[in-house]
């Protein structure tokens, strides 16, 4: 029998009700109601994790958690650079859970389009703060109450667009790029008990990111190699990789997740 046909013929067995066996490990998610952090915490429980999710709509977040199970999942409403939220998410997060293996720092924001020539420097600020400082704030306290005992590993969502130019979202890029730039840093003060590595990708099917394909979505698929956009659920398996014994000796490493869309770079 092919692995195929084995895999086939367990989803066939497995009842509607069924759940995957509880890993016993528990990750936090931020900006998870939704779009790639909803996908990476359905990835974490379809493989027998619990989470907990933040985001800053209540609503959306209570639909997210009825969607995972409310025996895999809690939500946690707020914004992600409010020091007194990270503290919260945290601490409901070990109060539910006992423990949190996994830090997945997905939240962000992204409220300008435009040259840089032109950026308002608040607008900056803002995006500095919910994009690289919150992370920084979750992931020192994920380490403080678990991780530096226990080990773990965090996953930051970076972005292409931190790691090469992007015109007129070029707030969102520097902010992408100081997140790679943090992965680096995390990864060698929290080693060897804490695995540290980003996610970049391109540009992925989401409500947050519908400007940049709406009604024009074969077009921008077209200049793909592999021919799409993505999903959240591409992101949901890296991060899930990430977060996995299989990757237990990679650390500092920013993957990029883009259909092949950075090998154009350097066609003429």
């Amino acid at each position: 029998m092919t692995q195929q046909t084995q895999d086939e013929q367990a989803q066939a067995d497995r009842t509607p009700g069924d759940r995957p066996r509880d890993s016993g490990k528990v990750a936090l998610i931020t900006g998870a109601s939704r779009g790639i952090g909803y996908g990476v915490a359905e990835a974490l429980v379809a493989r027998g994790d619990r989470v907990c999710i933040t985001g800053r709509n209540e609503d959306a977040l209570k639909e997210a958690v009825e969607r995972l199970g409310a025996d895999r999942a809690i939500g946690v409403p707020g914004k992600a650079h409010d020091e007194a939220h990270q503290v919260i998410a945290v601490e409901r997060a070990m109060e539910a859970f006992g423990r949190i293996d996994f830090l997945v720092n997905n939240a962000g924001t992204n409220p300008v389009f435009g040259p840089m020539a032109d950026l308002d420097l608040n607008v900056a600020r803002k995006v500095f703060e919910t994009n690289v400082v919150s992370a920084l704030g979750f992931a020192q306290l994920t380490w403080k109450f678990w991780q530096k005992a226990n080990g773990g590993a965090i996953v930051n969502i970076a972005s292409l667009a931190g790691i090469s130019a992007s015109p007129f979202i070029g707030a969102y890029g520097m902010s992408k790029a100081a997140m790679v730039n943090l992965t680096l840093q995390l990864a060698h003060e929290f080693a060897p008990v804490v695995r540290v590595n980003a996610i970049a990708p391109a540009v992925v099917k989401t409500r947050f990111a519908q400007a940049l394909y709406e009604g024009r979505e074969a077009e921008a698929a077209a200049s793909y190699p592999l021919g799409r956009l993505g999903v959240p659920e591409d992101i949901g398996g890296a991060a899930a990789f990430l977060t996995s014994d299989q990757s237990d000796w990679i650390t500092g490493q920013t993957l990029v997740v883009d259909g092949g869309i950075f090998l154009n770079a350097g066609v003429s």
